[in-house]
């Protein structure tokens, strides 16, 4: 089988302290760091040994994983595992990446966050010619705050044109946009309104506990992110009868790692091998081929 992993270990502490994050400069114990290092541990020898089938694997961590060692040295395992077509990460690019040169980077993903609060945006652009360099496929973002309209435009012209700049929409009522700020977020990201959507869900198939799963550090496997009913574990012995097509039970999906796997969307389309990373297959934020990103907006 062809099977997506989506990981989230107990890893929650961050160096970064945004503000709207829970997990902002929140330290972990020792003893709760060498359980997520355990239960990393325990996750990469299940996929060293799923050999009959083909697995991607994307960590998602509540909080930043690539500061620790464990998950550089993850990576590089991952990428030189035959049967594993794709290892990606979310990062806020804080860390030093030295470690690429231990991974076949083409491999390698990298989902990379500019918090413009706490990092300079010369490093950050300086991080990103790094993984250019090493033939990383990688994407940047920011959170669409308004306040941050003015730092993503000037983001957007010093990123390389090949780099798509993503922004996630802020749904939370606490920013609401005018239509000028669609408008204007949009320049810089033609996805934006894809993003800026809850996308009717419930009934609609998805391929969210059948090629793909959430899965947490104890092995509790759900069917994505966002809906917490269980499938079984992930190392139980007759874990693979639970992955089978399953319309979603919620209402809507806001979240990008969630609605891209919605089959109606089509998104697998515009993203192709790029999807993990959240880089579209042709560059639509140069103007290109804007109809894509428009069709899946008004599905």
């Amino acid at each position: 089988m062809k099977l997506t992993v989506l990981y989230r270990g107990p890893l929650s502490g961050c160096n970064y302290g945004c503000e709207y994050c829970p997990f902002g400069k929140w330290k972990q114990s020792e003893e709760e760091l060498t359980k997520d290092r355990a239960d990393l541990e325990r996750f990469l020898q299940w996929v060293e040994s799923r050999t009959q089938d083909t697995v991607s694997v994307f960590f998602t961590p509540w909080g930043e994983a690539l500061i620790w060692p464990w998950y550089q040295q993850a990576l590089a395992r991952l990428t030189h595992l035959p049967h594993v077509e794709r290892a990606a990460v979310q990062t806020n690019l804080s860390c030093r990446l030295d470690w690429l040169t231990d991974c076949r980077t083409e491999k390698l993903g990298i989902w990379a966050t500019y918090h413009p609060e706490w990092m300079k945006r010369s490093r950050f652009l300086a991080q990103c010619e790094r993984l250019s360099e090493h033939g990383v496929r990688h994407s940047a973002g920011m959170v669409g705050f308004r306040r941050f309209a003015d730092e993503a435009e000037a983001l957007r012209r010093e990123l390389p044109e090949d780099t798509y700049l993503w922004i996630n929409a802020v749904k939370d009522g606490l920013d609401a946009y005018t239509p000028e700020d669609v408008e204007r977020f949009t320049r810089i990201d033609p996805l934006f309104p894809v993003n800026n959507t809850r996308h009717p869900s419930r009934g609609r198939a998805c391929r969210g506990g059948e090629s793909v799963l959430s899965v947490d550090g104890d092995g509790t496997a759900y069917r994505c992110h966002f809906i917490k009913e269980p499938l079984g574990n992930l190392y139980a012995p007759d874990f693979d009868a639970a992955l089978k097509p399953r319309p979603c039970s919620k209402d809507t999906c806001g979240c990008h790692i969630g609605y891209v796997h919605l089959e109606y969307l089509e998104l697998d389309r515009v993203f192709g091998s790029g999807l993990l990373e959240r880089v579209p297959a042709t560059r639509l934020w140069t103007g290109g081929a804007q109809r894509s990103a428009s069709r899946s907006s008004q599905s």
